[in-house]
């Protein structure tokens, strides 16, 4: 009885347990009990969920090289610090694609797609007042894939892109920050992962550090490449390479991620600025982009023709979104004397990149990896520059699919036959 008087006291006074486990207002002991941990999770003291159905779809990853199949789940719900998000649209990249080739290993079954936008329709119980102030429900939002706690060392400096939590938690286990996913089947209450939100599904979870509110005036089906697409190049071309204006750039792999680099480069004042791909076709879209020169790799040799164009100097910044070991050795060869080779391409497990050590040495070369942008920071940037035109969205986005069409976009990405970025509109 006493404890049912501290249970209802929660109810009234907002008194905070140090961890009772509730779900649909019937409470059970989670497995920290043994340590006297507990935490509180309850529909009655979450903000909206009003009017939410009982359950969603998601596109759900079983196996290597296996269809995405489309699957019945539990309606997830946010926590503290989480917001709930109606999915409009989710990207269709290469880094969903290397997990269902088993390329990169992810826990699975999982829901796969990471760049995403929607409608908030739930906040978490117990989130930051402040936190239901900036997103209040039905905002219009964009998720990044990089999802900062805000919290750890690294997101106390600002690098919500080193966010340990994310990387030991979603990346390595496929769960949120509390080590449990969001997501379980309907059919028999078995969790399934997330790879970041696991945004390929009607609904999806995500931690408010990671979402941005997203002007009336984008759609909500090209904005979805904000979140990863453009993200990751902003991050690439602002944070590692620190491109200024009159900087001469390279960007080797013109897909969806290349594409984006090519706007950001020009945005930020780039002078020559060089598209370097195998098909015809992605190099005559990079001109749009802002790709002053072109060069296609299976016909020229790559290096040569940059030293050509840059005088003999090799660029200021190449930048590789590849991910294979021979673009990584064609971007260190690409760059000038203290020139920067960054690489944001994704490769298979184990693949290695070789470097003239005595180049490297003698001549300043800088290899730095850059994995994204900064949430909280980088965000509301690109959609300002999304907003004013500054960055052009209807033409990176080449190709739409439905949501049951998912298994297909991806197929499509892996044959090469999407020229720039893809989305699959869910609602």
């Amino acid at each position: 009885m006493a404890f049912a008087a501290i249970v209802r006291r929660k109810f009234t006074t907002h008194f905070k347990l140090p961890s009772l486990c509730f779900t649909n207002q019937l409470f059970s002991l989670n497995s920290q009990t043994q340590k006297q941990v507990f935490s509180f999770h309850t529909e009655s003291t979450s903000s909206g969920g009003d009017g939410l159905p009982s359950y969603m779809r998601g596109a759900v990853f079983w196996e290597p090289n296996k269809p995405l199949t489309i699957e019945e789940f539990r309606m997830p719900r946010p926590k503290a610090g989480e917001v709930l998000i109606k999915t409009k649209a989710c990207g269709v990249c290469h880094s969903d694609l290397h997990v269902m080739k088993g390329e990169i290993p992810f826990s699975s079954p999982c829901v796969v797609g990471h760049e995403i936008t929607g409608e908030i329709v739930e906040h978490g119980p117990l989130s930051d007042p402040k936190t239901v102030e900036r997103l209040p429900l039905g905002s219009r939002v964009v998720g990044a894939f990089i999802m900062p706690c805000g919290n750890c060392s690294y997101c106390s400096k600002g690098h919500d892109d080193l966010c340990e939590p994310f990387f030991a938690y979603n990346r390595a286990k496929g769960t949120l920050y509390d080590g449990e996913t969001r997501l379980f089947l309907r059919s028999n209450g078995k969790p399934v992962f997330m790879y970041s939100m696991g945004g390929l599904a009607e609904y999806c979870v995500v931690p408010a550090n990671a979402v941005s509110v997203l002007p009336k005036s984008l759609p909500y089906n090209e904005s979805a490449i904000l979140g990863c697409a453009v993200f990751t190049a902003y991050g690439a071309m602002a944070h590692a390479a620190q491109v200024r204006p009159g900087d001469s750039v390279a960007v080797i792999g013109t897909g969806g991620v290349g594409s984006s680099c090519l706007q950001i480069a020009r945005a930020f004042g780039a002078s020559d600025i060089i598209a370097v791909d195998v098909q015809d076709e992605k190099l005559l879209k990079a001109k749009i982009f802002g790709a002053t020169h072109t060069i296609n790799a299976a016909k020229e040799d790559p290096i040569a023709k940059i030293l050509e164009i840059t005088g003999g100097k090799g660029v200021d910044v190449a930048v590789e979104a590849l991910g294979k070991p021979q673009t990584f050795s064609q971007c260190t060869h690409s760059v000038k004397d203290g020139g920067k080779a960054v690489m944001i391409g994704l490769a298979q497990a184990g693949s290695m990149g070789e470097m003239d050590i005595n180049r490297l040495v003698r001549r300043k070369i800088q290899i730095i990896g850059s994995y994204g942008g900064r949430a909280r920071q980088d965000l509301p940037k690109l959609t300002r520059l999304a907003e004013t035109g500054i960055f052009n969205l209807s033409d990176a986005v080449s190709r739409t699919y439905t949501f049951e069409e998912a298994d297909k976009a991806f197929q499509d990405l892996n044959e090469g036959k999407i020229v720039g970025r893809a989305v699959i509109e869910i609602m």
